[in-house]
Order: C-alpha cells, then structure tokens, then sequence
C-alpha cells in the first residue's frame, strides 16, 4: 500500500527539479504545495478575467466618451443582459 502510494506522490512530482521528483518526503511537500496553489488559482483565475474585461470595456466606452459605471448603468436600465465577457470581446474585435 505504501508503494502504491509513493508511486503516486512521485509519479505527480514528475518534471519537478532535483529531489522534489526524486525523494518521496520533498515530492509530497511539493505536490501538496501544487495542489494547494492550483486550488488557490483557480479561483483567483475568474477574478483576474473579471478585472481584465472591465479595463477592456472601461477602455473602450472611454473611447467613445462614456464611463463604464455609465455604460453598465444604462444597460441595466435598457434591460440589456449581456455579461461582461462578451462586452469585452466586442470591445476588442469590432472596432
């Protein structure tokens, strides 16, 4: 059992540099280290997509002379339910 979980541990550590792919107590440290960054990140990764797309819409209604508190507010208030993702690609793309 302890085998099969030491292959485990090591075969996650794979492409690690020097011990920490070699020695089984650094390559769990460091696939539990992995494991808890990518956890972290991939709720980090939603918010840092959130605040790129505002900057790119906020660029472009700047563009054209409007806030983007404005531009949000008054699609809103057209009852306009596009989110921002799709806003910021329009932004980007049809110029």
């Amino acid at each position: 059992q302890a085998r099969a979980r030491h292959k485990k541990v090591l075969k996650q550590a794979k492409g690690y540099y020097g011990a920490r792919s070699r020695v089984y107590r650094a390559s769990f440290q460091a696939v539990t280290k992995a494991g808890q960054y990518a956890y972290r990140d991939r709720r980090q990764k939603k918010r840092t997509f959130r605040q790129l797309w505002i900057a790119r819409i906020n660029a472009a209604a700047r563009q054209n002379g409007m806030s983007y508190s404005r531009l949000i507010n008054g699609l809103k208030k057209a009852s306009i339910e596009i989110d921002r993702k799709i806003l910021s690609d329009i932004a980007v793309f049809d110029k």
